[in-house]
């Protein structure tokens, strides 16, 4: 007898993803490697392999100030942060919220303390918040600006 395995409903996944990738390359490579780094740790040799060929020779700060970023992130965070499987086309609400931040950090920094503080379930965010600038700062000074 063959049995089916259940295909998870419809609303089920748009409510745990309800975003869609990113169109931006620069996001997308920041979603790798939260995904990547939030999985596998901060060591994770395909993020710092990614991130060489983004970056090329300049790759060492935007690598060292994500891998700050994301221990900010896992120190500071008083609530599970979901992050979906690297394969995954599309972006959970947490992934987002930290993209979104990334993407206002510099620009709309009242909204990225916001979204962050929300996130991680804390108003004392400015370790992370000051992380978040210093990655999407990293990223535009290598020309990589993450848009959101």
């Amino acid at each position: 007898m063959m049995t089916t395995i259940p295909t998870p409903h419809a609303a089920t996944v748009a409510s745990a993803l309800p975003y869609a990738m990113p169109r931006c390359r620069n996001a997308q490579l920041a979603l790798f490697a939260l995904r990547r780094m939030g999985a596998f740790g901060l060591n994770d040799a395909q993020v710092a392999h990614g991130f060489v060929g983004a970056f090329g020779e300049s790759f060492r700060r935007p690598l060292i100030l994500m891998r700050v970023l994301m221990a900010e992130l896992a120190d500071t965070a008083a609530l599970p942060i979901a992050i979906a499987p690297c394969c995954c086309g599309r972006v959970t609400p947490a992934e987002h919220a930290v993209l979104t931040a990334l993407n206002r950090a510099d620009t709309a920094p009242d909204t990225a303390r916001l979204l962050l503080a929300d996130l991680l379930g804390t108003r004392r965010i400015d370790g992370v918040l000051a992380s978040a600038s210093a990655v999407a700062q990293a990223f535009a000074d290598a020309g990589r600006p993450i848009a959101g």
